[in-house]
């Protein structure tokens, strides 16, 4: 048991130093025409559209509500990009960070799970 968590512990890290190869491919991607301007942010089924054109697709309801430290992580770094057009260079690490985020709720099911083995083992 110890061995798996931290083998979960180093992809937790891996992940949140955006230096993981699970991170490739993205598990959203950004569409739409316009100039990549982060204007009203708005979520709707799966997509988070940074203006009236643009968007991330495929940002499950979860990953968007994903919390740290009492802010929507994905909701945050846009915000925080308000009235600023957005590079390739943001718009891959934005993708890397909902990648992160979704990979990273995994990892914590599958902890999640072992300890709940542990407490139903325990308790016979």
């Amino acid at each position: 048991m110890f061995g798996k968590m931290a083998e979960y512990g180093k992809s937790l890290v891996d992940l949140h130093l955006l230096k993981s190869p699970e991170l490739d491919p993205p598990v959203t991607k950004f569409q739409g025409k316009g100039d990549n301007r982060v204007e009203k942010l708005h979520y709707d089924h799966s997509q988070l559209f940074i203006n009236k054109d643009q968007y991330f697709e495929s940002v499950e309801p979860e990953v968007f509500e994903y919390q740290i430290g009492g802010y929507q992580v994905c909701e945050k770094w846009l915000k925080d990009r308000k009235d600023r057009k957005l590079s390739l260079d943001d718009i891959k690490h934005y993708c890397n960070i909902v990648t992160a985020i979704k990979k990273t709720i995994e990892i914590q099911g599958k902890i999640d799970n072992i300890y709940q083995k542990l407490e139903n083992e325990n308790q016979t």
